[in-house]
């Protein structure tokens, strides 16, 4: 019975160490493109705001308030309109284009935790947190997502 009870705790404490260690990734990725994109966008039309949500949020998920990753996720699919364009569409300095193409690499992590983003909007938002409820909002996310990616091509 220990054994079983032993087993338990250990493959816990290995999900929270691991949980952890991603949050860490995500807070510290989520800090550096807000950093990258903030000189950047003061022509966009939302790029300063983004950024400044977005770097809050970071620095709330490294202090250790996991609700910041559902905000993390929305701020940085926010912030693809202001930084995809300057990384591939723009004629500027090269300067530029390096820090845009950095701040989409350090946009990864975010975007790729787009599902704990959903069931922590869930919990955000006062729901119960079920997987057909958590489903619903990560497909809303990806569409937003999309839609914030296309934006920029189509305006």
């Amino acid at each position: 019975m220990t054994a079983a009870v032993r087993s338990v705790s250990e493959r816990h404490e290995v999900l929270r160490s691991r949980r952890r260690r991603d949050d860490l990734w995500i807070g510290i990725t989520a800090l550096a493109a807000a950093m990258l994109a903030l000189p950047q966008s003061t022509s966009s039309w939302h790029g300063p705001e983004v950024a400044a949500v977005l770097a809050v949020s970071a620095t709330a998920l490294l202090a250790g308030q996991r609700w910041a990753v559902a905000v993390i996720a929305i701020a940085e699919l926010s912030l693809l309109p202001t930084v995809c364009p300057r990384a591939f569409l723009a004629d500027g300095d090269v300067v530029v284009r390096i820090a845009a193409v950095c701040a989409l690499a350090a946009i990864v992590p975010g975007v790729v935790a787009l599902r704990r983003a959903a069931a922590a909007l869930v919990l955000l938002a006062g729901g119960r947190r079920t997987s057909a409820t958590c489903r619903r909002v990560h497909a809303l996310l990806v569409v937003g997502g999309v839609a914030c990616a296309v934006l920029p091509l189509v305006v």
